[in-house]
C-alpha cells in the first residue's frame, strides 16, 4: 500500500505541475471554448461566421436568471457557515473521536463532507475548509493529508445527485434554458422534478455506495506511522475566529437595524410560500434552485438573529461567487452558438456514431469528468453540454435522466483532482496541492472503478 500510495503521490504532483504550468485562468479557458465553439459552427456545423458570433450574441444573457440563483446558493450557504451557531457545532462534532485513534477523525471529516455535500455544494465547500482546524485542534495525531483529501469527499462523489445538484436543479425549475431557450428548439419536451432524477431508488442506492467507498478508502490511506501532522503553533495560527459580537447601539439607527423583527419578516416573506407550495404541490414539483435557496436564506436568517451579521456574512460570500457572476454571461454564448447554429445536432451525431446505447452512459461519464478539469463549474457547463448530450442519448434510446446521471458521475469524480476546488482548504491549512493530491487521486481511481460499473448496469430508460 506504502509503494502504492507513494507512485500515485508521485502522479498526482506530475499532473499538478502540468495544471499549475499548462492550464491559464478558467475566464481564459472559457474564452478558449468560446473559440472552439465558433470554429466548430463554422467549420463542421456549416454556420457562416456572421451567424455564429450573432447566436453567440443572442445567448450571452440568457443565463442572467440562472446566474443570479446559482449566485444566491454560493452566497447563502457562506452566511449559515460564518454563524456562531454552526461555529459551536464544529467545535462540539471536532472533539468526538478519540484523539488517540485518527482514523476516527478522518471517518469524521469524511462524514461532515459527505453530508453537506449532499445537502448544498458550496456549504459543504465552505464548512469543510473551516473544520479542518477545529479537528486539527481536537486530534493532533490526525495526518493533515488525508484529513484534507477526506474532506473533499462530498464534492467528489454524492453532491451533483444531491439536494443542490446544478443538473437535476435546472432541469426542475419552470422556464429554465434547457426547456425554453428563447430560440431554437427545446432540447426537453417537460420539466423533470427531482423525484425522477435525485430521489429515484437508482440515484439514491448509487449515493449510498460511492459514499462508503470513498470513505473507506480515506480511512484505509491514513498511514499507521509518521503521519504528517500539525504544531500547536500551526494549528493555533490556522483555527478561525467566530464572527464578532454587535456593539451595542447607540443611536436609533443603530436600535433600528439591531430589531430581530426585520429577520423574522424576511423568514416569513420567504417560508411560507415554500410551505404553501409543498403542501399543495407536493415536494417534488416545489423543489427548484429557488426552493433550495429559499432554505438556505431562512437558515442564515434565523442563525444570525440580527439583520447586521446576516449582510456582514452575506457580503463576505459574494467574495467566493465572483466566478459565476461573471462567467455566466460566456458560458451563455456558448449555449448560444451550439443552440442556434447547428453545432448541437453536429456534437451530438459524431457521439451517435462512437457510442451504443449500452455505452453510452459511460461515454457521458467520461467525457463530463474530462471537461470538468477545465470547466469547474457544473451548472454553467451543463449548459453548453445538454444541447447536445441529451438529443444524442436521445437518438440511441437513452432517457434524458440516464444522461443527466452519467453526466452528474463524471462532473462529481474529477473534483478529487481538480485543484480549484482545493482553494478553500488549502488557503485555510496551508498546504499545497501536491501534498494531498496523492490521496484525493487515490480515492478518485476507486471512485472511477465504481463508477464504471455503475455506467454499464445502469437503465438506458431510467
Amino acid at each position: 500500500m506504502t509503494w502504492l500510495l507513494a507512485r500515485f503521490r508521485d502522479l498526482g504532483r506530475g499532473i499538478t505541475v502540468v495544471t499549475e504550468r499548462w492550464v491559464p485562468d478558467s475566464w481564459v479557458i472559457c474564452m478558449i471554448l468560446t473559440s472552439i465553439a465558433l470554429v466548430l459552427a463554422v467549420f463542421g456545423a456549416g454556420a457562416g461566421v456572421e451567424q455564429a458570433v450573432l447566436a453567440w450574441g443572442s445567448g450571452v444573457w440568457k443565463l442572467l436568471g440562472l446566474a443570479m440563483q446559482f449566485t444566491i446558493a454560493m452566497v447563502a450557504a457562506h452566511a449559515c457557515v460564518s454563524s456562531r451557531p454552526i461555529f459551536r457545532m464544529m467545535d462540539r462534532l471536532a472533539d468526538l473521536p478519540d484523539p488517540e485513534r485518527p482514523v476516527q477523525a478522518i471517518l469524521l471529516a469524511g462524514v461532515f463532507s459527505l453530508v453537506t455535500g449532499y445537502l448544498n455544494w458550496a456549504l459543504c465547500l465552505v464548512a469543510c475548509a473551516l473544520f479542518v482546524p477545529f479537528i486539527c485542534r481536537r486530534n493532533p495525531k490526525t495526518d493533515i493529508r488525508v484529513l484534507i483529501a477526506a474532506s473533499y469527499l462530498g464534492l467528489g462523489t454524492v453532491w451533483h445527485l444531491g439536494f443542490s445538484g446544478s443538473a437535476p436543479l435546472i432541469l426542475a425549475t419552470p422556464h429554465n434554458p434547457i426547456l425554453e431557450p428563447g430560440t431554437g428548439e427545446p432540447i426537453v419536451s417537460r420539466l423533470y422534478p427531482v423525484t425522477e432524477t435525485v430521489f429515484i431508488p437508482f440515484s439514491l442506492i448509487y449515493v449510498a455506495v460511492i459514499g462508503a467507498v470513498s470513505l473507506a478508502t480515506a480511512a484505509l490511506l491514513h498511514p499507521k506511522e509518521n503521519a504528517v501532522s500539525l504544531t500547536p503553533e500551526q494549528i493555533d495560527a490556522i483555527l478561525p475566529s467566530p464572527p464578532p459580537e454587535e456593539p451595542e447601539p447607540r443611536t436609533p439607527a443603530d436600535r433600528v437595524d439591531r430589531f430581530r423583527g426585520w429577520v423574522l419578516l424576511a423568514v416569513v416573506l420567504f417560508a411560507y410560500p415554500l410551505g404553501h407550495s409543498i403542501y399543495h404541490r407536493g415536494f417534488g414539483a416545489s423543489w427548484t434552485i429557488n426552493a433550495y435557496n429559499v432554505v438556505f436564506l431562512v437558515a442564515a436568517l434565523m442563525l444570525h438573529g440580527r439583520p447586521l451579521s446576516f449582510l456582514r456574512a452575506c457580503r463576505q460570500g459574494v467574495d467566493a461567487a465572483w466566478g459565476i457572476i461573471l462567467q455566466f454571461p460566456f458560458y451563455a454564448g456558448i449555449f448560444g452558438v451550439i443552440q442556434n447554429t447547428g453545432l448541437g445536432a453536429w456534437i451530438g451525431g459524431k457521439l451517435v456514431q462512437v457510442a451504443s446505447t449500452g455505452s453510452y452512459p459511460l461515454v457521458v461519464y467520461f467525457y463530463s469528468g474530462f471537461m470538468n478539469l477545465f470547466v469547474p463549474s457544473a451548472g454553467s457547463k451543463w449548459m453548453i453540454e445538454a444541447p447536445f448530450l441529451i438529443p444524442a442519448g436521445l437518438e440511441l434510446d437513452v432517457s434524458v435522466v440516464t444522461t443527466l446521471i452519467a453526466y452528474a458521475c463524471g462532473d462529481s469524480t474529477t473534483n478529487l483532482i481538480q485543484p480549484f476546488f482545493a482553494i478553500p482548504i488549502l488557503s485555510v491549512t496551508r498546504m499545497r496541492f501536491g501534498d494531498v493530491v496523492g490521496y484525493t487521486f487515490l480515492i478518485a481511481a476507486v471512485c472511477t472503478v465504481v463508477n464504471v460499473i455503475t455506467m454499464l448496469l445502469i437503465p438506458a430508460s431510467l
